[in-house]
């Protein structure tokens, strides 16, 4: 039997809209009691409990990613499962859910249980996005309803639209099932090659340009295809992935106020970081979507802070040192973050007060879980004990020695931060 009380401990919970300093009792994996003073001699308590004063730290549910990458299977040199979640557990997440482009693909049951039950650990809970198409590919469908069967969270290929009309049959075809459809609004012809997004900095830099129009030309249309086929039926989830330009945002919100069934989220780089960064021509700052202009950065945050952008993604993208220590706009794009981003949203957005620590909470663990559709973790008398202790002035400095993760493609690597967690309660099996 486990028993642990937290003393005086600052408890912030989005469903609930509560933050307060309390006491907190946690017993088996349960979540017992939540009052402002639980005495030590309380007949409650068992005799064995552990007493632990957490004043000036955060417990809070755990955190829940919308999508990551994984190497395994296929490119465990760049990541494994295990270091997977070693590395989500070290940053506050208690789920994980994967993208599809593995090797092989997730697009048979066999593989959707690879990832999801044959795990080293139980938790943090590795959930699996099922490919729209075979391989990822964007030609012939999966087998939906043996996916769904099999227990992935939703449909994706996590790949840039190259043709609406297989989008509005993917959209038909997986309506039935109720599941959400990740659609990540993006041309790659548009784009045409560009690394940074087009504007003043990518000439200053010398960078291919990236027009926004990439993206919200794709946003656009998408929307207008869910707006027809849901003409006669609200069954559409559509999640919009990676939104990144002030002009999506704005479509996103036009559309919501539209009644369309849609969610979006933002990578959590694309807060925090502009083109502004790119004078380094650090290989880990060449991102896809690319990193846009400050005003962009702004809108995102804004668009967060208002919930037009419902989550915030890691999109955590493990890649070998030896292939991003090429040319920037040579090397693949992607960077890691599941052990990062609370930290460094924290310090920019919450101790800045730009953001409360609900609204940070809210768009990394109970949004996220909403778009999933699945329950999201919760700080409240009788729930599962799934949450992170966080100290918000911990100080620490991410190496390529200490990372969980296998590979250490960040521009934050040897820079040190403010906040640290310190412990992943999970619910006993």
């Amino acid at each position: 039997m486990t028993s642990e009380l937290l003393q005086q401990v600052r408890a912030i919970d989005p469903s609930s809209e509560t933050d307060q300093v309390v006491d907190v009792w946690i017993e088996n994996g349960v979540i017992r009691a939540i009052e402002t003073a639980i005495s030590e001699s309380s007949e409650d308590l068992p005799a064995e409990t552990t007493v632990r004063d957490r004043q000036g730290c955060i417990l809070a549910p755990g955190l829940v990613d919308l999508y990551s990458h994984s190497g395994e299977p296929g490119r465990e040199s760049n990541e494994t499962l295990a270091s997977l979640q070693a590395a989500a557990a070290a940053g506050g997440f208690t789920r994980v859910a994967i993208l599809p482009d593995t090797h092989p693909v997730i697009d048979r049951p066999e593989i959707v249980a690879r990832i999801t039950h044959r795990t080293p650990f139980h938790y943090p809970q590795l959930l699996a996005w099922g490919a729209l198409t075979l391989g990822t590919r964007g030609e012939q469908l999966t087998e939906m309803a043996e996916l769904v069967t099999a227990g992935i969270v939703g449909f994706s290929d996590g790949t840039a639209i190259e043709d609406l009309l297989l989008l509005r049959r993917q959209l038909e075809y997986a309506q039935p099932f109720g599941q959400p459809i990740a659609i990540w609004p993006y041309s790659k012809r548009l784009a045409n090659r560009g690394t940074a997004r087009e504007g003043s900095d990518s000439l200053r830099f010398g960078l291919p340009g990236d027009p926004a129009m990439s993206e919200t030309a794709l946003i656009a249309a998408a929307i207008e295809c869910i707006a027809d086929l849901g003409r006669n039926d609200s069954s559409i989830t559509a999640h919009f992935m990676r939104v990144s330009t002030a002009r999506g945002v704005e479509l996103i919100d036009r559309a919501k106020q539209r009644g369309l069934n849609i969610t979006a989220s933002t990578p959590w780089t694309h807060l925090l970081l502009s083109t502004r960064n790119l004078g380094s021509y650090d290989p880990n700052l060449h991102l896809s979507p690319p990193l846009g202009p400050p005003a962009d950065r702004d809108a995102l945050a804004a668009a967060v802070a208002s919930g037009t952008i419902d989550a915030i993604a890691i999109d955590h993208t493990p890649i070998a040192y030896e292939d991003k220590t090429v040319p920037f706009s040579e090397s693949p794009p992607g960077a890691i973050g599941l052990e990062l981003a609370l930290s460094l949203l924290w310090q920019e957005f919450v101790e800045s007060g730009q953001w409360s620590p609900l609204v940070l909470w809210r768009s990394l663990s109970l949004n996220p879980a909403r778009c999933l559709q699945i329950d999201p973790p919760r700080l409240e008398v009788g729930a599962p004990a799934e949450l992170v202790l966080f100290d918000p002035v911990r100080t620490w400095t991410p190496g390529s020695h200490s990372l969980q993760s296998k590979s250490s493609n960040t521009s934050w690597i040897d820079r040190q931060m403010s906040g640290r967690v310190l412990q992943i309660y999970y619910p006993l099996d």
